[in-house]
């Protein structure tokens, strides 16, 4: 069944609000997927009857739950491998060296969604970085506006079909452990990486400044003013010195001039410089 035009607006609407995610007319069938499972879990007929169940009875609760519903969760193990390279050949080596003093080095993975980015950096650190293991502190965040992907990448658990994507076998084996038909992140990956929720275009909890930021394919989905807004503050939160890596289909260009260019093998990294 498909949504009925006026339940499309008050979802787009109800989206736009609280994630500032801007669902095109073209969507509807996103909704019509999206909110069919909900529809099921809260025991009505269809889509239509899920935004009639939140209008009425005005739930907060169901309201964020088609939000979370409505928010873009694709991702996976070292994804698109030019930003991983350039995080191991370039980024990486020049703050290790450049912050030998302070030995701490902190990055910030945003709309992490069930947590493979982060944990992809953790385990990349792990294999060409083993320095920074002894007396280094290493802080690796994730953030997501979506309370169930923040549970699942603390969790760090994942189906065989999510560890295929991307995840070499070696890798695979040296840094989870079958659990049934599951494999969990080792110890290893999970202790210096910690998930929190966080919504990009709401209130933030208190966060240190960090040196490399993965802001990778979220603004593509943010009208223009809200692409300034977001990535301004997040360069606010960024340490001078620090990198920041975008999406392939996305630029900081004529939003925020502090980032300075570093094309690097097929990709561009962003650079916060000191002075």
């Amino acid at each position: 069944m498909t949504v009925a035009a006026e339940h499309f607006r008050y979802v787009q609407q109800l989206v736009m609000e609280r994630s500032a995610i801007v669902l095109t007319e073209d969507k509807s069938y996103l909704v019509d997927a999206r909110l069919a499972p909900l529809a099921r879990a809260i025991g009505v007929a269809d889509v239509n009857g899920v935004v009639d169940h939140a209008r009425s009875r005005r739930d907060p609760a169901l309201e964020q739950r088609i939000v979370e519903a409505l928010t873009t969760n694709e991702t996976s193990w070292f994804r698109d491998t030019r930003p991983f390279h350039a995080l191991e050949h370039l980024v990486l080596p020049a703050l290790i060296e450049r912050k030998r003093a302070s030995r701490v080095l902190r990055v910030w993975s945003a709309a992490c969604s069930t947590g493979q980015e982060l944990y992809s950096l953790a385990i990349l650190l792990e294999e060409k970085f083993p320095q920074l293991r002894r007396g280094w502190q290493v802080e690796l965040v994730g953030t997501d506006l979506n309370t169930e992907m923040v549970r699942r990448a603390t969790e760090g658990l994942y189906s065989n079909l999510e560890v295929n994507r991307g995840m070499p076998a070696n890798l695979l084996v040296r840094y989870f452990e079958k659990e049934g038909a599951h494999w969990r992140a080792r110890e290893t990956v999970r202790d210096r990486s910690r998930f929190v929720k966080l919504n990009l275009v709401g209130k933030w909890p208190p966060m240190p400044t960090f040196d490399v930021v993965l802001l990778r394919n979220v603004l593509i989905y943010f009208d223009t003013k809200v692409k300034t807004e977001v990535l301004c503050r997040v360069v606010k939160q960024m340490a001078r010195g620090g990198y920041m890596l975008l999406g392939t289909a996305e630029t900081p260009s004529g939003l925020c001039p502090d980032l300075v260019p570093m094309p690097t093998d097929g990709t561009v990294v962003y650079h916060l410089p000191v002075g």
